[in-house]
């Protein structure tokens, strides 16, 4: 399988909340998925990880930013992608801190119009209570590492 680097926020507004957006899948290799999911995406042919991670911030959400500073956690996964193909996914988590909740779609793909059906800001007590399917799967204990 072919490995994927792949960059990751973990978007904290002012209460300490997470952004995470909703992905139902309805055809294709992934139709019947529905999940909550960090923002991101993989790193594209001849660009680094920095640079991937500061295109996708701006793709998913709107936010700009001079820097993404450091990775603050890492996580490998195999998964398969919309396209049916079969990877193992290095993730690798940017912390993002805002103090405005404003987001932007004006940037997102056809494929991300379809299955990013919408958004929310999740605070650490409704990670930990949800019944939904939530990836990362340690997303509470990756933002309490932070505080």
């Amino acid at each position: 399988m072919r490995r994927r680097l792949s960059a990751r926020f973990l978007i904290l507004d002012h209460a300490g909340r997470v952004l995470l957006f909703r992905f139902i899948y309805k055809r294709g290799p992934l139709a019947g998925q529905d999940f909550w999911g960090t923002p991101g995406g993989g790193v594209e042919d001849g660009e680094t990880l920095e640079q991937a991670a500061l295109r996708e911030l701006v793709e998913e959400t709107g936010l700009r930013r001079d820097s993404v500073g450091p990775a603050v956690a890492r996580r490998e996964v195999a998964l398969q992608l919309p396209d049916g193909e079969h990877v193992v996914q290095d993730e690798r988590f940017f912390v993002i801190r805002v103090t405005d909740n404003a987001l932007s779609k004006d940037d997102w793909t056809d494929l991300e119009r379809e299955v990013m059906v919408e958004h929310r800001w999740w605070s650490l007590d409704e990670l930990s209570q949800t019944e939904a399917t939530v990836w990362p799967e340690n997303l509470r204990a990756m933002i309490e590492a932070l505080c």
